[in-house]
């Protein structure tokens, strides 16, 4: 039981149409649900895949994946720990949600480490404790 995903030429909306079966796919014309126009031209539809918790940990490894980091601007730095922490699937506390709240807000990952000693201090690289985020190099 397929579902196709169309572009009206008429109204220009994206539209998922349902058929009972590949064969009946192949031979009635889909209609747009929205302006019942059949100017519809077949979209390729996108798709998930599930990873491994060593994929994902592969992918993150990856120094392409490094690329736009950019270890002084701290919203940066909140973006790729954020990226981090939704491919590890994992809810981190509400020490790691304020810490990146308050990189995203543009404060600098020292002022957070001094407010925050339960972070665990100075990494061995001289960054923020949590792993030694305070510089980009610790990733690769």
């Amino acid at each position: 039981m397929p579902i196709y995903e169309y572009r009206c030429g008429n109204c220009k909306r994206r539209v998922n149409i349902f058929f009972r079966s590949i064969s009946a796919a192949n031979s009635q014309t889909p209609q747009c649900p929205n302006c019942a126009s059949t100017n519809l031209s077949r979209l390729v539809s996108r798709f998930a895949t599930v990873k491994s918790e060593e994929a994902r940990l592969d992918a993150m490894a990856d120094p392409s994946a490094l690329g736009d980091i950019d270890e002084n601007d701290p919203k940066s730095m909140a973006r790729f720990m954020r990226k981090m922490s939704s491919e590890m699937g994992e809810e981190m506390g509400p020490e790691f949600d304020e810490m990146v709240g308050r990189l995203e807000s543009g404060e600098s990952p020292e002022e957070i480490e001094k407010t925050m000693p339960e972070m665990g201090g100075m990494g061995e690289d001289g960054g923020m404790g949590m792993g030694g985020m305070g510089s980009a190099d610790s990733f690769g």
